[in-house]
């Protein structure tokens, strides 16, 4: 049977269950604060994500995303973090044949089972919570099931992989929040934190961690890529790094592509790090600099290294569709998980094994969170902690 069809049949049976999806802010950057104002239930033009594409593409569980600027002062981000939840569960609400809410892997399981996609929240950046363990605690009762400790910029209490550094890793307080991660059930999430926060993380971790979207740093020198050190301990850990498919964390040559308009960016004085200088900017850089192209083979490369190093049962996908501009040939929508897994089938990957990428890593990642949460909330009460009294005064809450 052609790899194709197998990845199909496969996919029935193990459906992927995907580690980033940011749908929802696209959605709100069109404007379009409420779901009803565009038919998910049809192909929509200009988004990457759709429910038929979702269906064919063999998506059986996703994380969306609840991404709101990290340069948002820390009650702001806060509110727009709460109305991103709220866009999502409007979502789930409104296309109940689609998709329903997860908040336990038995959840994904049963709703992989009754043929509707899995819904689950994850939000990306530590700057949501404010620095404080009662807006963590608030946005785990509504529904987030992991944390990405950082964005692209530092918080207070953790250094980002692409900001400069300022903490040296965790600071105590950080380590505080790794602990209520936990005991909570939440899943931390180390993609866009630096080497050393993730370090940091591994020493405090009493449950898995997971890597939602990154890929690996051996392949392609990118900062939000995973170096080998710490893919290897993901082994000892139990957790799982969800490879990616942005062109600038697979592709070397995107990468360099990438930093030559960085420098364009700050030979003209601007700031690299603003999204809407980027969006300006970038496709009169492109006019004149063409793009190179990633392409499904270099994301397969990766999901091959992540095995190799940390082995296949820490090993999964997280495209990022819709949080970024551009993708690899082959895997231009939601609708391209077969083609991947059917590269993989060619070179080798079992079928098992596929199953274990597409959605059983994951899973079991879930269910040794929720087993440790309940382990350490029978020793140990909420943490009260406050950044000021733990990282010592003059700190920022958020």
């Amino acid at each position: 049977m052609p790899s194709s069809s197998t990845a199909g049949e496969l996919l029935r049976r193990f459906p992927i269950m995907d580690g980033h999806n940011d749908l929802a802010w696209a959605l709100r950057q069109r404007a379009e604060r409420t779901p009803g104002r565009v038919d998910l239930a049809a192909r929509v033009t200009g988004t990457q994500t759709d429910l038929p594409r979702l269906s064919s593409g063999g998506v059986g569980a996703q994380f969306w995303s609840v991404y709101v600027p990290a340069e948002l002062p820390g009650a702001e981000a806060v509110t727009m973090t709460i109305e991103q939840i709220d866009l999502v569960r409007e979502m789930i609400r409104r296309y109940p044949a689609f998709l329903e809410l997860a908040l336990t892997a038995d959840d994904v399981e049963r709703i992989f089972a009754a043929g509707r996609i899995a819904s689950l929240l994850g939000a990306e950046g530590g700057h949501s919570i404010a620095s404080s363990m009662s807006v963590l605690r608030a946005l785990y009762a509504l529904g987030v099931r992991y944390l990405t400790l950082t964005h692209n910029l530092n918080v207070p209490w953790a250094d980002s992989a692409t900001d400069e550094p300022a903490a040296g890793g965790l600071t105590a307080f950080g380590r505080e929040v790794v602990g209520e991660m936990q005991r909570l059930g939440m899943l931390v999430d180390l993609s866009h934190v630096s080497a050393a926060v993730m370090r940091d993380a591994f020493d405090a971790a009493e449950a898995p961690v997971i890597f939602s979207h990154s890929s690996a740093r051996a392949l392609c020198d990118h900062p939000r890529n995973v170096p080998d050190d710490m893919l290897a301990r993901l082994a000892g850990n139990g957790g799982v790094c969800m490879v990616t498919f942005v062109p600038s964390f697979v592709s070397p040559a995107c990468r360099e592509w990438e930093l030559e308009f960085v420098a364009e960016l700050r030979r003209r004085g601007l700031d690299h790090q603003d999204f809407s200088v980027w969006r300006r900017l970038l496709p009169e850089f492109a006019a004149t600099h063409p793009r190179p192209a990633a392409t499904l083979s270099q994301v397969a490369d990766h999901a091959d290294h992540v095995r190799e190093v940390a082995g296949v049962e820490h090993v999964g996908l997280g495209g990022d569709y819709d949080g970024t501009d551009g993708l690899p040939d082959g895997l231009q929508d939601v609708s391209c998980y077969p083609a991947l897994v059917a590269e993989l089938l060619d070179r080798g990957w079992s079928e098992a094994d596929c199953g274990r990428l597409a959605s059983g890593n994951i899973l079991r990642v879930m269910r040794e969170a929720q087993a440790a949460s309940a382990a350490i909330s029978a020793r140990r009460d909420p943490s009260h902690a406050r950044i000021e009294d733990v990282d010592g005064p003059g700190q920022p809450a958020g």
